[in-house]
């Protein structure tokens, strides 16, 4: 019989492999030499003002595999949904071509007050529960910059444990924990990458952001080497075709490591026809994999 301590480890661990089988399974299903990257959207900008039927049809329509909500969007999945309206929102997304693939959340752990800490711990305990529930696979979280009156290392010490315990809790209902690297000083690369060597539980991931700082120092290959061991299901884009960030030289990147997750578009501005820019970006995607 398996004691109480070791049933939780196997069912922790189980959740976790669980977890990467399921968000990787279109990768594993694809023909022979088919790159294993999707193409999918985060709603914040282009999909803030569409309620959830309006955001699948236009998904569909402009052949996006899957979405990461966001909260406070118009869709308003959100932790106050009845466990009736979770079933509905998991039953749509089983009826559409669309995959749930997360959720964007603002939960963050830099705040210099114990209490918002805690605050935004339980906080992101309740977005676990509502992936589980509607059929997503993860929850994206955030440092968002270094308080003045902290100092970083305890900022950063902070951070890492705090990620521990959420990811500790997200592996027993199949979530995985999706950091982006985000904020002012905390979205630099090597911040990041002390922050997960506190961050040790492998269901802590980093959410790639595409910041103009990848590039700084010795370079996006460098910066990209310190963190890439860690990388999650979702890499976040901006608008491609536009600005200077060197798309082309991350998705090789991406390809060097066989990265089979979701590429995320979140883009800005209010685009009228929003399936047309939609499909031009799925476009510019496809020549960065070709």
């Amino acid at each position: 019989m398996i004691s109480k301590i070791s049933r939780r480890s196997f069912i922790q661990q189980s959740a976790i492999a669980a977890l990467g089988s399921g968000l990787f399974a279109a990768a594993s299903s694809a023909a022979p030499g088919e790159r294993q990257m999707r193409f999918g959207l985060v709603t914040y900008l282009w999909g803030q003002d569409m309620d959830l039927p309006t955001l699948l049809t236009t998904c569909e329509k402009a052949d996006i595999g899957g979405v990461e909500l966001r909260t406070q969007h118009k869709h308003a999945v959100e932790p106050e949904l009845s466990a009736h309206e979770r079933n509905e929102v998991k039953k749509r997304f089983a009826d559409s071509p669309v995959t749930l693939v997360g959720y964007g959340s603002n939960a963050q752990f830099h705040e210099s007050d114990p209490a918002k800490v805690k605050a935004n711990i339980e906080l992101t305990k309740k977005y676990i529960h509502l992936m589980h529930d509607c059929g997503g696979s993860g929850v994206k979280v955030k440092p968002n910059g270094f308080s003045p009156d902290v100092s970083p290392e305890k900022t950063i010490e902070q951070i890492g444990q705090s990620l521990n315990l959420v990811a500790q809790y997200a592996a027993d209902y199949g979530q995985q924990i999706r950091v982006e690297a985000h904020g002012r000083g905390t979205q630099e690369l090597d911040v990041m990458k002390a922050i997960f060597e506190v961050a040790d539980h492998k269901n802590a991931t980093l959410c790639w952001n595409c910041n103009s700082v990848d590039t700084n120092g010795q370079g996006l290959e460098h910066n990209f080497n310190l963190v890439k061991n860690r990388l999650g299901a979702t890499v976040h884009v901006h608008e491609l075709g536009t600005g200077s960030y060197p798309y082309q030289e991350l998705i090789n990147l991406l390809k060097g490591i066989d990265y089979q997750g979701w590429i995320l578009l979140e883009a800005g501005g209010n685009p009228d026809d929003k399936v047309a820019a939609l499909l031009e970006q799925h476009t510019l995607f496809k020549k960065l994999l070709r």
